[in-house]
C-alpha cells in the first residue's frame, strides 16, 4: 500500500521559463513567490522525504523543509529535472514519488490524498486530470523507477501518464503558468490587478 509515509514529494522547479521572460517562479502571487503556493498546500502531508530540482533560483526550499538538488543543465528538458528527483527518491528507500510542478499554485492536499486513494502498488501509475488530459501532480509506485529514469527531453513522464489511471479534479486547480498571461489572468481571477505593487 503506498502512503505519503512512504512517498518522497518531487518538485519540478527548473524549468528554463522561456515562454515567461524572467524568474516565473520568484513572481509574487498574493502572499508569496508563485512557487511557494504548491509548497504550502502540501506541508501537512507527511511524506518521507521532500526534494525540490533547481535551477538558478534565488528562492530558498531548503528552509522549507527540501532537499535540494541542483539541474547542471535544464537546457535538457524537464525529463533531466525528473531523473535527479527520482534518483535521490531512490537513495532514501522510497516506495513512490509523487511529481509535482512549482507552476501549478492551486494544487490542493485533498486532491493529492485521491490519488493515493486510486495507488494500488509498486505498478502505480496515478495522474492527475482536468477531465480531458492528464498532467501532473503524478504518483508512481517504485516498478516505475527505471521508466522514469530512462525518459529524456521535454516530453518529461507525458507517455507513462497517459496509460495511468487519472483523478479528476476542476481544471481551475491544474492551471500551470507558463506565460505572462497565464499570472495575469490568474491574479485577475482572485481580483489582482497587480502583485506587490
Amino acid at each position: 500500500m503506498l502512503t505519503p509515509e512512504n512517498t518522497a514529494l518531487v518538485l519540478l522547479a527548473a524549468g528554463r521559463s522561456r515562454r515567461f521572460e524572467g524568474d516565473k517562479l520568484s513572481e509574487p502571487f498574493l502572499d508569496k513567490p508563485l512557487a511557494y503556493h504548491v509548497v504550502t498546500a502540501l506541508a501537512k502531508i507527511p511524506f518521507l522525504t521532500r526534494i525540490a530540482v533547481v535551477s538558478d533560483t534565488r528562492l530558498d526550499f531548503a528552509a522549507l523543509g527540501y532537499q535540494v538538488e541542483e539541474n547542471p543543465d535544464p537546457s535538457r528538458g524537464q525529463a533531466r529535472s525528473l531523473c535527479h528527483g527520482v534518483s535521490v527518491a531512490k537513495q532514501a528507500g522510497a516506495e513512490a514519488v509523487l511529481v509535482a510542478l512549482a507552476d501549478m499554485p492551486r494544487v490542493t492536499a485533498a486532491h493529492v490524498y485521491r490519488m493515493f486513494d486510486a495507488a494500488d502498488g509498486a505498478e502505480t501509475i496515478v495522474a492527475s486530470s482536468d477531465g480531458v488530459q492528464p498532467r501532473p501532480p503524478a504518483l508512481f509506485g517504485k516498478g516505475m523507477f527505471d521508466d522514469l529514469l530512462d525518459l529524456d527531453g521535454d516530453e518529461g513522464a507525458r507517455q507513462l501518464i497517459r496509460h495511468g489511471h487519472h483523478v479528476v479534479t476542476s481544471p481551475a486547480e491544474l492551471v500551470d503558468v507558463d506565460t505572462r498571461a497565464d499570472l495575469e489572468e490568474l491574479r485577475h481571477l482572485y481580483g489582482l490587478e497587480t502583485d506587490g505593487k
